[in-house]
């Protein structure tokens, strides 16, 4: 089996990984731009794992950088990860951060993804993982713009998804709440924080291998589960209210 993780020194990717309990002869490709940090990431997985260079803003080499690792031998598991998060502060200041944040957690998402699955669905199987946040639900005043690529991202891959059905290619959204780690560093944790290797555990456990075949045993996973009542709770508090919740 092959995977591959765009993202490769995301905390959450790689607990995914860890949590899937892959077999020694299983191929891992690591995709990103810190060839160190992809390297010592690397080191950390208990099977084949290479690194490939992968930067989410350049758009135009995604179809050619798919294409290349295609041409070595079927992608079974593509898991997006890639993503940044900066203070709304810091955009308010330098829009051209938030415009960098956008193309990082949506744009490059879309030209890769589609990228990937065209391939797997010429051969007809295929899973991809795309991790959205609780934060896609409704947009808050205190991060819209994360909250926007997230929202964005959420509605693709739900409607990737849809495109995909009937195709044997799978799409697996996984929306967690407030994730403690190193995007996170000095921020106070929400209500029902969870953490990577919780993420990687439900990932895990949504997947269904047969060889080297997953299968998702649904198309959405929250982590925790309780913040699926806490994400209905939030369509349903009136913007006047919702604008006085800080976070």
């Amino acid at each position: 089996m092959r995977i591959l993780l765009l993202g490769g020194t995301s905390e959450i990717g790689l607990a995914i990984l860890a949590a899937l309990n892959l077999p020694s002869d299983a191929e891992v490709i690591l995709a990103g731009r810190d060839e160190a940090a992809l390297a010592e990431a690397a080191k950390t997985l208990p099977c084949h794992a290479r690194t490939a260079r992968y930067d989410a803003l350049e758009m135009g080499s995604h179809q050619g950088f798919v294409d290349d690792l295609a041409a070595d031998g079927p992608l079974d598991l593509v898991i997006a990860a890639t993503g940044v998060l900066a203070p709304q502060e810091e955009l308010d200041r330098d829009v051209a951060k938030a415009a960098t944040m956008i193309e990082t957690n949506f744009t490059g998402h879309v030209t890769t993804l589609l990228a990937a699955a065209g391939h797997m669905r010429a051969r007809g199987s295929g899973t991809i993982v795309v991790l959205s946040s609780v934060a896609a639900i409704r947009p808050r005043k205190f991060n819209p713009v994360y909250g926007a690529t997230k929202a964005a991202l959420d509605s693709f891959a739900r409607g990737l998804a849809d495109a995909l059905h009937g195709s044997g290619v799978h799409v697996l959204l996984v929306r967690p709440g407030f994730v403690t780690g190193r995007m996170t560093a000095g921020m106070q944790p929400a209500p029902l924080a969870t953490t990577p290797d919780a993420v990687g555990a439900a990932v895990a456990g949504a997947l269904r291998r047969d060889g080297s075949v997953f299968t998702p045993g649904r198309s959405v996973v929250w982590v925790p589960g309780s913040v699926a009542v806490l994400s209905a709770v939030f369509r349903l508090i009136p913007r006047p209210l919702w604008r006085r919740i800080a976070r």
